[in-house]
């Protein structure tokens, strides 16, 4: 049996490969900064996107994608500006924040695409 963090890593990897699979490209994992994190930095045509992945084993205190709360997206969008700052080339280009949610056993993704915007910060 996997612990909370080996689940969390296969979750990451299997969210990444299912966004590759739909045409998307890699470009970062586990990127950190002082105050958050990145789970998976990606291309997609014409945006960069940034992908909170989560996993719950059940939704008894709702979705995964519920868990990612107005805190949570304001320190996503820190970390998201700062890897801009570090990657000028990138900063030029529009951007979006995705939410691959992983659900049960076997593992279930569902990818949502747009799932906020620095609007809803």
């Amino acid at each position: 049996m996997l612990n909370r963090r080996e689940c969390g890593v296969a979750v990451e990897v299997a969210a990444r490969r299912y966004l590759e699979q739909a045409g998307l490209r890699w470009l970062a994992s586990n990127v950190h900064f002082r105050g958050g994190e990145l789970d998976l930095v990606m291309h997609d045509v014409m945006s960069v996107v940034f992908v909170e992945v989560r996993y719950r084993q059940q939704d008894s205190h709702g979705s995964a994608a519920q868990s990612v709360d107005q805190r949570k997206r304001r320190k996503l969008v820190m970390a998201a500006q700062l890897f801009l700052q570090r990657h000028p080339l990138l900063a030029q280009v529009p951007c979006r924040f995705d939410v691959v949610e992983g659900a049960g056993r076997p593992l279930q993704l569902h990818w949502i695409r747009d799932a906020f915007r620095l609007d809803d910060c």
